[in-house]
């Protein structure tokens, strides 16, 4: 031993704990992982619509290590504002937490979690070997999709639905060869007359419509 080490093993040498860890390095409690098991959430925020919120936003994900399925961002009818869709798959703590992070926010306006029957679409462009044109057009069909391109040597599609009809129409078109992907994540929007996002304005009350409809989203 050379002077100034301390006595023990190595650091390769050292048991450590069992159990998964995270890509922090910190141990997971298999307990803790058991009780809440991740789940998808698909979470609607109305931001500003200003430069920097996006990577704001998404700067805010990466910090926490919150598991990101898919981000999309758009305009809506009030140009002042975007709608974010954020698809993230961690246990329920993780998921509240996420929405208490983002309201944080001073670009966020509101933030509200999704239920099961949300309006949920994303689209899929898909390129594909063009050996086989019939049979790819009758895939196209199946999925009622669209033909985008068709050359001698590949042919390029487009299908919008939910995620299971898009993940079983990449599945479908594998068979012809795939040469590249393009998904865009969801679009969602609640069911209904509930609102995806509720909004009142600075210094004013809400209207007697706003309040009857909060009073049914609430039930």
């Amino acid at each position: 031993m050379t002077t100034g080490e301390l006595p023990g093993p190595g650091p390769d040498e050292r048991q450590l704990p069992e159990g998964r860890r995270n890509s922090q390095g910190i141990r997971i409690d298999p307990e803790a992982e058991a009780e809440h098991p991740p789940e998808e959430a698909v979470l609607s925020a109305l931001v500003k619509h200003e430069p920097g919120v996006l990577a704001e936003i998404s700067g805010l994900f990466s910090r926490r290590q919150f598991n990101i399925e898919s981000l999309t961002v758009g305009s809506t009818i009030d140009d002042t504002m975007a709608r974010m869709t954020i698809v993230i798959e961690e246990p329920r703590p993780g998921i509240d937490q996420a929405k208490k992070q983002l309201e944080k926010l001073i670009p966020v306006i509101s933030v509200r979690e999704l239920a099961d029957d949300a309006l949920e679409r994303e689209l899929v462009i898909v390129k594909v070997d063009g050996d086989e044109p019939d049979k790819v057009n009758a895939i196209t069909q199946m999925y009622d999709g669209t033909t985008l391109d068709a050359g001698p040597r590949t042919i390029t599609v487009q299908i919008t639905g939910g995620e299971q009809k898009i993940d079983d129409a990449i599945d479908a078109y594998d068979q012809f060869g795939i040469r590249e992907i393009a998904r865009t994540g969801y679009a969602a929007l609640a069911r209904g007359e509930a609102p995806t996002a509720q909004v009142t304005q600075p210094n004013r009350a809400p209207t007697e419509a706003q309040v009857a409809t909060q009073e049914v989203s609430d039930d």
